[in-house]
């Protein structure tokens, strides 16, 4: 019988963090990805997650149908930034730039993707993010986590204690604010969403 990958298991110290921040070293590893900008909570993030995970899924089952090790789709990811450092602080979320993210298996090909697009096209629910889609590799090396939990709206304190941890073991950030959804929004209360952050680093000079 083919064995199935899960990523959070072949990448447990990754989505097993706790509450107290440490440090981590990521592999490079493969997303499907998707780009764009504005608050999380507008119509272009919302499509971005429907076509991660509309594409995602409908690759899984053809692979699997193809004879191909199967996969869990892993969570959704997302990286932050913006052109301008004061946005989060100061929350002008119109200003915030972001790349929705999902993990994948090693034998996802690049070829593989404009196979499933053709399928979703055929299916009729294709939507605007998936022409956006791409398969890239991430490479963040020493990185800072913890996990949160509690509303996405109050993280910052969570971040600023990541950044300060950090920085007083002699790193400063190298790269973009990385979050990892453990949670369902649409089945967990907002108190109770755990978010992994992350953040990469290199030595402070």
């Amino acid at each position: 019988m083919m064995q199935k990958i899960d990523l959070k298991k072949t990448h447990k110290d990754l989505f097993s963090a706790r509450q107290t921040p440490k440090f981590v070293d990521v592999p490079p590893l493969r997303y499907f990805m998707i780009d764009g900008e504005g608050p999380p909570e507008d119509e272009a993030f919302q499509e971005a997650i429907q076509a991660l995970y509309s594409t995602a899924y409908t690759l899984k089952f053809a692979l699997k149908k193809a004879g191909r090790t199967d996969f869990v789709v892993a969570p959704l990811e997302a990286l932050w930034w913006s052109d301008d450092p004061r946005a989060f602080a100061e929350n002008r979320r119109d200003r915030w730039r972001w790349t929705a993210m999902v993990m994948q298996p090693d034998h996802v090909e690049d070829a593989d993707i404009g196979d499933t697009l053709a399928e979703l096209q055929r299916k009729g629910i294709r939507n605007p993010a998936h022409d956006r889609l791409r398969l890239e590799t991430l490479e963040e090396g020493r990185a800072a986590q913890l996990l949160y939990i509690g509303s996405y709206n109050d993280m910052g304190p969570s971040v600023a204690e990541l950044n300060a941890f950090a920085a007083a073991e002699g790193y400063q950030p190298n790269g973009r604010h990385h979050d990892i959804y453990r949670s369902d929004p649409r089945r967990t209360t907002p108190e109770k969403l755990k978010t992994i952050l992350r953040q990469p680093v290199a030595p402070a000079s």
